[in-house]
């Protein structure tokens, strides 16, 4: 391989003449590993026009590197790093000196320390992987989302492949959530009103920086989606968890001064409770008393496969009241990062210049392949598949559980992917969690879904998203043993 002639460049620093400055370009370029054995070199002319020095200048340093074996040259072909050169050590080198800066008074704001738990990169590796949120590759439609990619590479969609959106999205994509995707749930939306993001998370950090400051206040669900705490902590607004019940957040909870309300009506993270019509239309009623805003993230609706799910809160809402989050992420697969916000026109145009600061768009090309991939069928294969697969599993797991008398906390009336689990009180689940992973078992410790300084530390999460139902049984009996170890 060729190196880039950009690769080379005097330091102004430098000490020495231009040809003694060349030769330890080089040499230093082959002890610190940058450059390869066998890699060529520019030839004598384009480096010394590169570098702004003669050409013979350059050859000069060239022959003292070859004298000392650091270059070989090879005829007509050029020159290029010896066999025989210098080898880099295999430590890594020392630093050039420790940091002049005092970064606890640099840094500005922070972000790390949140509650939001880092999970195994390995998952997959693990025998029980009672993980949520990963996606099973014997479930996945591998080809035709491959299908999908290569032809969105053709040249029939290389603007969008190649196209600057600015602040605009690929139109496939709007014109399918606008016209199939909302439609199922309940919601009449132009595309206008629709933003593409990163994944709901990036939705809900977006609805937070152009609706929240630090005199607002925000209301979300404890115990909630860790993510959410993190996004509002960062925001520096108000917050006030509100502890959820059998029904989901209890709009009579909510303190009258709440700005913004953040609810996941349709499925609860993590309790998976469903709030009954009733109390969707209570809440609606109180954010209108109130004049707050409520952000709805529709989580995991797509996974009701014991009975359809209940219409949108955002369907009821005949004020504009209500932003919806959706997203493809956990649908199709998390690395995808593709979601969107649905709300009324002045709120996305914020949203809108606010990602376009960040991030201009999302990749088109990304874009463009998921529209093709719903609008071609395969997305409602892939969900038909997923729910018979999770219905099995769920099934399989619940009489594990029920075997082994382990205490559901909340199980999803619709369906979905986990349960939600609760240990007696002796039991620390994230120590459980240390210990079964010795065992090959991996569950969810709920300690980080909960709000304040005196969180629960019993409760679990168990999915069954990426678990064989062959081995639910006995990865269901080892967390039953470490349980009853521990209590």
């Amino acid at each position: 391989m060729a190196l880039p002639v950009e690769t080379f460049f005097l330091r102004p620093d430098a000490q020495g003449t231009l040809q003694q400055q060349i030769q330890q370009m080089i040499a230093q370029g082959i002890l610190s590993g940058r450059f390869q054995k066998g890699e060529k070199l520019p030839s004598t002319r384009k480096l010394a026009t590169h570098l702004g020095v003669s050409r013979i200048t350059v050859t000069i340093a060239y022959t003292e590197l070859l004298a000392n074996d650091y270059l070989v040259s090879r005829g007509r072909s050029g020159y290029f790093v010896s066999e025989n050169a210098p080898a880099p050590p295999a430590f890594d080198l020392a630093p050039y000196g420790p940091d002049a800066v005092d970064w606890n008074r640099a840094i500005g704001q922070r972000f790390t320390g949140g509650a939001t738990p880092t999970k195994p990169q390995d998952w997959s590796d693990y025998r029980y992987p009672f993980i949520y949120g990963q996606a099973d590759p014997t479930l996945f439609d591998h080809a035709n989302w491959r299908l999908c990619a290569l032809q969105a590479l053709g040249q029939r969609d290389f603007t969008s492949l190649t196209t600057d959106y600015y602040d605009q999205d690929d139109p496939q994509l709007i014109e399918f959530i606008a016209r199939h995707t909302l439609p199922r749930r309940g919601i009449n939306a132009r595309p206008e009103q629709i933003l593409i993001t990163l994944g709901a998370q990036n939705a809900l950090w977006l609805t937070t920086q152009v609706l929240l400051t630090q005199r607002r206040r925000a209301v979300l669900e404890d115990p909630s989606y860790h993510a959410l705490s993190d996004i509002l902590l960062q925001s520096r607004c108000h917050v006030t968890p509100v502890r959820v019940d059998q029904d989901g957040l209890p709009p009579d909870a909510i303190p009258p001064d709440t700005d913004v309300i953040f609810s996941t009506p349709s499925h609860q993270c993590p309790t998976n409770a469903t709030m009954p019509m009733q109390r969707r239309r209570a809440l609606l009623d109180r954010a209108r008393e109130m004049d707050a805003l409520i952000v709805e993230d529709d989580y995991e609706f797509e996974m009701s496969f014991l009975k359809p799910p209940s219409p949108a809160l955002k369907s009821l809402d005949s004020d504009g009241r209500v932003i919806y989050v959706g997203s493809f992420s956990k649908s199709l697969f998390p690395g995808l990062r593709l979601g969107y916000l649905v709300g009324s026109e002045p709120f996305i145009r914020e949203a809108r210049a606010l990602r376009a600061s960040v991030l201009r768009h999302p990749p088109g090309h990304i874009q463009r392949t998921a529209a093709y991939f719903l609008s071609l069928g395969h997305y409602d294969a892939l969900i038909r598949r997923m729910g018979t697969a999770f219905h099995e599993r769920r099934g399989v797991m619940e009489e594990a559980l029920a075997k082994h008398d382990l205490e559901i906390a909340g199980r999803g009336a619709y369906g979905g992917s986990s349960f939600w689990m609760r240990a007696p009180d002796a039991v620390d689940t994230d120590q459980l969690t240390q210990r079964l992973r010795e065992k090959g078992v991996l569950i969810e410790p709920g300690r980080a879904f909960f709000a304040g300084p005196d969180r629960p530390t019993n409760y679990y999460r168990l999915a069954y998203s990426s678990i064989p139902s062959g081995r639910i049984g006995d990865g269901v009996a080892h967390i039953a043993e470490g349980i009853h170890a521990i209590s």
